[in-house]
């Protein structure tokens, strides 16, 4: 077992139970970069944050 592999399992673990509070977390992360960039790198933002999103969902399954 890798030292990333043991990191990936420690972050799921710690993601468990908190799916929402994480996305929502990420969420308003985005919204500030968005809001102290002028919306300039929006696409990728919200790329990263559908990313995560989806990361988290698949963590919890």
């Amino acid at each position: 077992m890798s030292i990333f592999d043991d990191i990936k399992g420690k972050a799921e673990g710690l993601i468990n139970g908190h799916e929402d509070q994480i996305k929502d977390g990420v969420e308003k992360a985005g919204d500030f970069v968005d809001s102290k960039t002028g919306d300039k790198f929006k696409d990728q933002i919200d790329s990263v944050q559908k990313a995560a999103g989806d990361y988290v969902d698949g963590t919890s399954k």
